[in-house]
């Protein structure tokens, strides 16, 4: 009895189904419609002269995400049969961030500190923290990795790729 009340309050507590469509629709519209409005604003009619303007086809584009958006959205919100389940629980949204959260910070490091010292550092917290690794395969994965990476697309195939402070500091 217990068991049924407290799984009833935590799908009190969490999002269903259908409103994450209802919410997802309602972005998609928005930016459905802000690229039909863009395409409008440099030109989406097609000229018997010159073909299509810049932006017919994306015109189109965005007039396909907001019409099927509106269907999303009127099915999500109205429909008889929404799906009205629990979209994620607690662990299961924790485990989304546990990955998201360093995914963000390693898109940031890149920019910052270069991919290598980046890619490095996310090699390892995801070994260190999500895999539960020792110390010693972690640094050689994590840094073996990277130096592999930076030879071949630095030294082999001359393929600049974003560098940091560490890199300048090494001359490259």
């Amino acid at each position: 009895m217990e068991h049924g009340e407290g799984t009833q309050a935590k799908a009190e507590k969490s999002c269903s189904v259908c409103v994450v469509d209802a919410v997802t629709a309602a972005i998609l519209m928005l930016i459905g419609a802000l690229v039909m409005y863009d395409a409008h604003r440099v030109g989406s009619a097609w000229s018997p002269e010159v073909g299509p303007q810049a932006g017919y086809f994306p015109f189109y584009i965005g007039l396909l995400i907001f019409v099927c958006s509106v269907v999303t959205f009127y099915q999500s919100t109205f429909s008889k049969n929404r799906d009205r389940s629990v979209f994620v629980d607690w662990s299961q949204f924790k485990r989304v961030l546990q990955v998201l959260v360093p995914s963000i910070v390693y898109a940031v490091g890149v920019s910052t500190l270069g991919i290598y010292v980046s890619s490095t550092l996310f090699i390892g917290g995801f070994m260190l923290l999500l895999g539960k690794y020792r110390i010693l395969p972690t640094l050689l994965v994590s840094v073996g990795v990277s130096a592999v990476m930076f030879w071949m697309f630095e030294v082999q195939f001359l393929i600049p790729l974003p560098k940091g402070p560490l890199e300048a500091w090494l001359g490259y």
